[in-house]
């Protein structure tokens, strides 16, 4: 990915408080990839001391809209489906999306959440629809 592009679209998402809020930071974009990831604090764990469900579908769905965005088109997503795998045993969680299909409107994407020791922590397949640009 051009490098302009790249910078446009890290500060476009830089705006998404809710992600800044959460603690993601974006560490890869590329064509057809994005990985972001995000410490686990006190702030992300449910009753049980483990990361709560939302925090990890937060940083899926966010890693998945910064690659749905990331041809240059503006795209919403149309649906989510996630399933969770496995505890993070680590201090944090890493996302890695790739696009599956990139149609003309419509795309669709799958992201794997880890945490930084490998382990396996959710799936996430997601479709987007491109707006008119």
């Amino acid at each position: 990915m051009e490098k302009d592009r790249s910078d446009a679209l890290c500060e476009l998402f830089s705006k998404d408080r809710f992600a800044a809020m959460c603690g993601i930071q974006i560490d890869t974009i590329e064509d057809g990839l994005t990985r972001c990831s995000m410490e686990i604090t006190e702030n992300h764990k449910n009753a049980m001391g483990r990361p709560m469900g939302g925090a990890i579908f937060t940083l899926a769905d966010f890693t998945c809209g910064l690659l749905s965005n990331s041809g240059g088109r503006s795209t919403v997503s149309l649906e989510s489906h996630i399933a969770f795998l496995g505890v993070a045993k680590g201090t944090k969680l890493i996302a890695e999306a790739k696009t599956v299909k990139e149609g003309h409107t419509t795309s669709f994407y799958e992201v794997n959440v880890t945490d930084e020791l490998g382990n396996k922590v959710a799936f996430m397949t997601g479709s987007g629809f491109a707006l008119g640009n």
